[in-house]
């Protein structure tokens, strides 16, 4: 498998704008010009896509223990190829054998390019932010670059599969709303939509909450998350999944 972004910056805060997968045949690699040929192509070459909460993920020759500017990362607008992460195993693992030859594309609840933005100070400011999202105010990050317009959003191929966790609380209402709009924008647009869930909803319930569990866990969930995750993508499209 190899990884494929495209990085952009703004105030000092980093963000991962494009990102993709290329689940390879059997001995194969693709350069970037190759890679770009395949996008050219979208609606035939992209599976589907899958939604994650937020990338901290870093280009060959980097790494993400520190800013990619101050690691002399030029920020281009070209794409790049990408390190593996822990994520980035799991969907080799995962893909090898349904989506051979095929992109899958990442999308994120948050841009921003960094580890542990779950904490509750930085929920407060995604949750103010998205509050003005659509007025005349300034916001704390980058409105373009950190959140997606869920009205104009683009998905291509046959299904969506959402994994961002649930790591927002029901108080961050703003959050919420936003997640539950971009969900549902999915199935307006007729793609299959796609997730794990648990005991705490029920499967239209966790939709409707846009409770989607993360396929990443530790400790005694980790395995059977993974495994749950695997299963979803034995088929083209996925299927959702229940765990417990």
């Amino acid at each position: 498998m190899q990884i494929f972004g495209k990085y952009a910056t703004n105030f000092d805060v980093e963000y991962l704008m494009e990102h993709y997968i290329y689940i390879p045949n059997e001995d194969e690699t693709i350069n970037i010009e190759e890679f770009e040929a395949l996008l050219k192509n979208r609606r035939k070459t992209i599976a589907g896509t899958i939604f994650l909460y937020n990338p901290c993920i870093s280009p060959i020759g980097y790494n993400t223990n520190s800013r990619l500017a101050d690691q002399g990362y030029e920020f281009d607008d070209r794409y790049c190829e990408l390190n593996f992460d822990d994520m980035s195993h799991l969907l080799a693992n995962a893909t090898k054998s349904e989506y051979k030859g095929k992109l899958l594309e990442i999308k994120y609840l948050f841009n921003i390019n960094k580890p542990n933005i779950e904490q509750m100070p930085i929920l407060e400011v995604f949750d103010n932010d998205l509050n003005i999202y659509n007025s005349n105010q300034l916001t704390r990050f980058d409105r373009e670059l950190n959140y997606q317009d869920y009205l104009n959003i683009r998905f291509n191929g046959k299904f969506v599969f959402f994994g961002w966790g649930h790591k927002y609380e029901k108080h961050h209402k703003s959050i919420v709303t936003y997640a539950r709009n971009i969900a549902i924008q999915a199935e307006k647009l007729g793609k299959e939509v796609v997730y794990m869930y648990d005991n705490t909803f029920d499967k239209q319930e966790s939709k409707e909450n846009a409770h989607f569990l993360s396929p990443l866990a530790s400790g005694k969930l980790r395995l059977v998350r993974a495994n749950a995750f695997k299963n979803a993508f034995r088929t083209n499209p996925p299927t959702i999944q229940k765990i417990g």
